[in-house]
């Protein structure tokens, strides 16, 4: 099967895992790329995991031999399928488990093809694959079969649009239906050593606006804060304007300097960088399930810590939601189905089984 772009190097690279896996190695992680990429954790089912969904409605369509390769053994035959009416998704980093554990649930994979059959593209690729009507950019597959690859992208889940991506949908008269699928928390981190336990909405808000500029300003010892952003149209920073600064101004990401080509240095977002003045920002899922660092903890926000039942109840002052997001044109279509489907008993089970708060106790 010609998959869309491929370079040459890309199809050896397959036939490599392949081989590997023939040979027994070890290849149940993904290629590291687009969401995959900003995960350090394994996303292996949890020992009290349990099947949930019997019966489903949402099925892969036809299957049919692309070709072979050699393998130590002979020949192997390697299949395309259509998506039939399972949806094509994409997504934010942070749903990423949330999908695997639908391919499991619905699709009946194991872990290893369960993760080849995700392939997310980061919040801002998804909106515009969604509102574009675009294929998914990567190379979805278990260990032998690659799902269509001009399929157009039914439904994501993400976090909430930024502004620019929701003029990208105006402007294509493209109009997105999104509801919100679970809770999360968007939390502020820093150095495990950093006195200060909390801040305020108000402390935060100038901290980012360059009011406050030292820790000693909050309650901490002596020395200057570094506050740390995400690059624009992450969701993340999408956030960060939208829940948090509420239209105040914030200051100037801090830049470094990266390479993005040959010979090719750019000012890029400095992110994070763990040290006793840093402060960031991030999803309370994100570094609790995806991205551990045992170096830096959670501040609380007004004193209220990010647990679940502070999320349900909206103590918590950051609570933010993660959305099934559908073009409205296609309410009636596999996209829709599956959000509704997202939305029931069924669902909300599976996805508080991914390690999420789901929207009411199951």
């Amino acid at each position: 099967m010609v998959l869309r772009k491929w370079m040459p190097f890309f199809i050896l690279l397959l036939l490599s895992v392949v081989f590997l896996s023939a040979c027994g190695a070890d290849n149940s992680k993904p290629e590291r790329t687009g969401s995959w990429a900003q995960i350090n954790q394994t996303l292996d089912r949890a020992e009290t995991w349990k099947k949930i969904v019997s019966g489903s409605e949402f099925k892969l369509g036809e299957q049919s031999v692309k070709g072979s390769w050699n393998v130590p053994s002979g020949k192997q035959d390697y299949y395309e399928v259509k998506y039939g009416s399972y949806p094509c998704l994409d997504g934010s980093t942070v749903a990423v488990p949330m999908a695997v554990e639908f391919a499991r649930q619905i699709l009946g994979l194991s872990d290893e093809d369960a993760q080849g059959f995700v392939n997310f593209n980061t919040t801002h690729t998804a909106y515009e694959n969604l509102i574009y009507s675009r294929p998914n950019s990567g190379a979805i597959h278990s260990t032998r079969t690659f799902l269509e690859e001009y399929h157009p992208v039914d439904l994501i889940i993400a976090t909430e649009p930024s502004v620019e991506e929701l003029s990208i949908a105006r402007d294509n008269r493209v109009e997105l239906l999104m509801q919100p699928v679970c809770y999360d928390a968007f939390v502020f981190i820093t150095h495990k050593d950093n006195p200060v336990e909390s801040l305020t909405v108000q402390e935060i808000q100038k901290i980012y606006s360059g009011e406050i500029t030292n820790w000693q300003e909050v309650g901490g010892s002596d020395a200057k804060i570094e506050p740390y952003q995400r690059e624009k149209n992450s969701g993340s920073q999408t956030a960060m304007e939208n829940l948090v600064m509420k239209g105040i101004p914030m200051l100037p990401p801090a830049m470094t300097k990266v390479a993005a080509g040959m010979g090719e240095l750019v000012d890029a977002v400095a992110e994070y960088k763990n040290a006793e003045s840093s402060l960031g920002y991030t999803y309370r899922y994100y570094i609790d399930t995806l991205y551990k660092n045992e170096n830096i903890k959670v501040l609380r926000v007004n004193g209220v810590s990010s647990v679940p039942e502070n999320l349900r109840n909206t103590a918590y002052p950051f609570t933010t939601s993660y959305y099934g997001v559908i073009r409205q044109a296609d309410k009636q279509n596999t996209g829709g189905r599956f959000l509704q489907w997202m939305l029931s008993a069924e669902g909300q089970e599976c996805i508080e089984q991914a390690g999420y708060v789901p929207l009411n106790e199951q």
